[in-house]
């Protein structure tokens, strides 16, 4: 038995090509972004801060819920902070991290990449 084979995975009987034993980086990058609205919440925030409010209204077909649950995933995750601007009435901005703002070169791509090919 080659050892090595079960290091890197098993062999797909169908395919014949080597599965992954734990997720490969693409389907690790796209549990990061892949999520619903979290590339526009990035795509939003890239020229600086922005007010929670500010940010529901420009995302059109999210729900406020929507956004909420995604920003603090994405806190979570690193990619964006959150900072409390006044706590009466309480109104919070969010801002891209660096590790967030990696991820713009990625979501440039796929900007081009929908527009190049119509979709």
């Amino acid at each position: 038995m080659n050892t090595n084979a079960v290091a890197v995975g098993r062999k797909d009987p169908v395919r014949g090509a080597r599965s992954c034993q734990e997720p490969c980086p693409i389907e690790r990058g796209m549990r990061v972004l892949g999520g619903k609205w979290k590339g526009s919440i990035l795509w939003h925030l890239r020229e600086g801060p922005v007010r929670f409010n500010d940010l529901a209204r420009q995302m059109g077909g999210a729900s406020r819920k929507m956004i909420d649950q995604r920003l603090k995933e994405m806190e979570i995750q690193g990619l964006v902070s959150r900072e409390v601007l006044s706590t009466r009435p309480i109104a919070v901005a969010y801002a891209i991290t660096e590790i967030g703002r990696s991820a713009l070169t990625v979501l440039e791509q796929l900007r081009l990449w929908t527009e190049v090919h119509g979709i």
